[in-house]
């Protein structure tokens, strides 16, 4: 094939993957912040830590589903299609099975509630699609630096366009039909992704390897001490950062914001504006102080937070939410660059693996737990109703952040060539 048909066949591949990427991502952020508000009314707050551990379960199994099925026997593309397919069932039977199931008495608050089960189906589904979807793309594009950025920054799209189709329901996020409309989205994509360029297992004919799996072979970085440092500091700062994403919403309706989900997007078109500048930011400042401001902004979120509890500051907490951009960007982003710049490139995609599944697995679903006794601790009962201590909530993550950035900065010492000396 001459390189100007090879060039036409990806000029024309990109826009057909940025209509993936928006519906992966609409898909997810179509209930994963406004489904807080509806446990709320249907009495099913008591399962909120449940409901945001689904998702870390799922990202600590689905390496095992992408690394000894989808990489090796079937084309990228019509997994990605199977997947949602299922993964949208679970969502569409979410309101039907809700309804059908009798009222308990107390609220519920175990494992085993239907409810938890069904987002558990879905997130089993959706989170190995977050590979599959990459896949897909680097597959089609020559210049990944380049033309990547640009594919990836529709999903943060996607994700503000769920928020926003949410808060349009007749009951905005109160609605148990926002299940239905991300349901729905994940079937579209589905059927969508058989129409995507066949994209051929990357690791076809070869032999599945537990130790490549499993991420085995990066654990040999941690024979250098400042990669240790960063893999310790990742996994604990997300420990209470789980908070954000379990209880953010609810805060934000208490604060008395009339579309909470709506505001809460905020925080994605920040992102997007720090996504563009962080090659700026990053020849200026380097790994160590954008990990570092990062984590800070986290420290600061919560500090607002906490601030405005009693008062209801409302622009302390915009602010807080605005600061995502630099939350999510400067620490996320950042640690998978430092990552992929360290780890020796044989180990470099176990190393990134590894990374995802000790932050947003480990980290991410401990914290869920974590603060899921941390709100029954600040909880009253008065006259009836539930009273929550946001300014407490708020603040014992934000000294725990702190605390974590402080040991951060005193040990982490890297300049992004020891540990790859070290393998």
């Amino acid at each position: 094939m001459s390189s100007s048909a090879a060039a036409g066949r990806e000029t024309a591949a990109i826009p057909r993957l940025c209509v993936m990427m928006f519906l992966q991502f609409f898909v997810w952020g179509a209930w994963y912040v406004s489904m807080t508000g509806w446990m709320g009314d249907a009495r099913l707050d008591g399962l909120t830590p449940w409901a945001y551990s689904v998702g870390p379960l799922a990202a600590i199994v689905s390496p095992f589903f992408l690394g000894m099925v989808a990489d090796r026997f079937f084309p990228s593309q019509k997994v990605l299609g199977l997947l949602h397919l299922l993964g949208g069932a679970f969502l569409l039977a979410v309101p039907n099975v809700i309804e059908a199931a009798p009222q308990a008495a107390d609220k519920p608050t175990g494992f085993f509630h239907p409810f938890v089960l069904l987002l558990l189906g879905h997130m089993l589904c959706y989170m190995p699609t977050l590979g599959l979807t990459n896949t897909v793309s680097f597959h089609h594009i020559a210049s990944p630096e380049q033309q990547f950025p640009l594919i990836r920054v529709f999903g943060t799209i996607g994700w503000i366009a769920g928020n926003i189709a949410v808060t349009l329901l007749p009951d905005g996020d109160r609605s148990p039909f926002q299940f239905g409309l991300a349901g729905g989205a994940a079937v579209l994509l589905g059927l969508y992704s058989f129409s995507l360029p066949h994209t051929p297992p990357p690791l076809a004919g070869q032999r599945v390897r537990a130790r490549e799996i499993l991420g085995a072979d990066a654990l040999a970085l941690f024979k250098d001490r400042n990669y240790l440092v960063f893999i310790l500091c990742s996994f604990l700062i997300c420990i209470p950062l789980a908070g954000y994403y379990n209880q953010a919403r609810n805060f934000v309706g208490y604060a008395g914001f009339s579309n909470p989900t709506l505001n809460m997007s905020f925080g994605q078109m920040s992102e997007i504006f720090f996504m563009l500048a962080m090659p700026l930011f990053f020849a200026r400042l380097g790994v160590k102080r954008m990990l570092a401001l990062g984590m800070l902004a986290w420290v600061l979120r919560y500090g607002l937070f906490s601030a405005a509890a009693d008062d209801r500051i409302r622009w302390m907490i915009l602010v807080g939410i605005l600061l995502h951009g630099i939350c999510y960007d400067f620490f996320f982003v950042t640690g998978f660059i430092y990552v992929d710049r360290t780890a020796p490139h044989a180990i470099r995609g176990q190393a990134q693996g590894f990374l995802v599944l000790i932050t947003q697995g480990l980290g991410l679903g401990l914290g869920a737990q974590v603060f899921g006794k941390l709100v029954a601790a600040h909880t009253s009962t008065t006259e009836g109703a539930e009273v929550h201590d946001w300014q407490q909530i708020w603040l014992l993550p934000g000294l725990a952040a702190g605390v974590i950035l402080a040991a951060f900065l005193l040990l982490f010492r890297d300049d992004g060539r020891s540990a790859r000396q070290a393998v």
